[in-house]
């Protein structure tokens, strides 16, 4: 059985730092980022030093809502003493390497992160060229040109300077994080990225989900700088084993705690059989590409059409529909070959 949170804010964006458990606080920060609005970082107090899971976006107005909830703690963000990222998203990595230089912080990640954080800087910043290259694969050439064009752009307009991307440590799966009152377990949970963690305190019923299990929306799939081939396949897998763990509270790194992390797996692994038949059905219908059947899905809750959404939207769905029908391929539902340099996909 799922451990009962501690009583929350009826809005989960609300600042401040507020407790999950003993001795651990969640304090969503803001990003710059509207669709996602916010980011949970969760503080664990411990007598040597904190324990911070995933950091927010580094820039000055996260830096200062950190501080100030840290400051009704107790604490200021020179004692933080490490901390853990479940993936090298930006608004999870960031800035734990930004406090990282201004304070001495140690910052570990998963493993399976290496590939796509040794080519941030080899890219110059430019994190979608590798998404770019899947969707000229998947007949969105267009859509490619569009992404990298709004990519350069943004980059200019916010001028950022990298940090040093490198961590102080790599965390593996089956790790035993020991801290002096909680251990920590590491699960590789790849999908949403190739090294993606969540962090399990068994004997407190909690589970550091990052972006793996999330309370109302289904995580992006292989949204990274070097994405793994079946992304989808994996997410499945990673969803399915948490399942066979124990229940525990959900702690997410956006949206409200929820008291159970197997209802949310059962509804998103439900979420994503529908989107294969779905998928299935566009390719028997004569769709023959990732983005023909993209375009011919409805999307988000309000059923809005592919081409009603932004271009970083339109983006993460294409690439979601090609992990679908990759999947599809694997279970000899769907035959795929590749013609020009474009995936097309037709019914076994």
């Amino acid at each position: 059985m799922a451990v009962p949170a501690l009583e929350q804010p009826p809005d989960w964006t609300e600042p401040g730092a507020h407790p999950v458990a003993p001795g651990v606080h969640r304090i969503p920060l803001e990003l710059p980022i509207p669709s996602l609005h916010s980011v949970n970082v969760y503080v664990i107090e411990d007598p040597d030093g904190l324990v911070v899971i995933d950091s927010g976006w580094a820039m000055p107005d996260s830096r200062a809502a950190l501080s100030r909830a840290l400051r009704t703690l107790g604490h200021r963000l020179e004692d933080v003493a490490q901390f853990i990222v479940t993936h090298a998203h930006w608004d999870h990595y960031s800035q734990a390497l930004a406090l990282r230089e201004s304070f001495g912080a140690r910052v570990s990640i998963g493993r399976g992160e290496r590939p796509s954080i040794e080519s941030i800087a080899a890219a110059r910043g430019e994190h979608h060229t590798g998404q770019a290259a899947l969707l000229r694969a998947s007949g969105a050439p267009d859509l490619a040109a569009e992404v990298l064009a709004l990519e350069r752009a943004k980059r200019a307009e916010r001028a950022e300077t990298l940090p040093d991307t490198t961590p102080d440590g790599w965390l593996d799966d089956g790790e035993r994080i020991a801290l002096t009152r909680r251990g920590l377990d590491v699960f590789a949970t790849p999908g949403h990225t190739r090294g993606h963690i969540v962090l399990r305190d068994a004997a407190a019923g909690l589970l550091f989900a990052g972006d793996h299990v999330l309370p109302h929306i289904s995580p992006s799939i292989g949204l990274e700088p070097e994405p793994e081939p079946k992304p989808l396949r994996s997410y499945l897998e990673s969803l399915r084993l948490v399942r066979g763990m124990p229940d525990t509270l959900l702690l997410p790194a956006h949206g409200p705690v929820t008291a159970s992390v197997h209802t949310r797996i059962d509804e998103l692994i439900e979420h994503h059989e529908a989107r294969l038949e779905a998928a299935a059905a566009q390719v028997r219908a004569g769709a023959s590409t990732a983005f023909e059947v993209a375009r011919a899905l409805p999307w988000t809750r309000r059923q809005t059409k592919l081409d009603d959404l932004d271009v970083f939207s339109r983006m993460v769905a294409t690439l979601e529909i090609g992990a679908h029908l990759d999947v599809l391929v694997d279970q000899g539902i769907l035959v795929d070959h590749e013609s020009d340099g474009v995936r097309n996909y037709t019914p076994a």
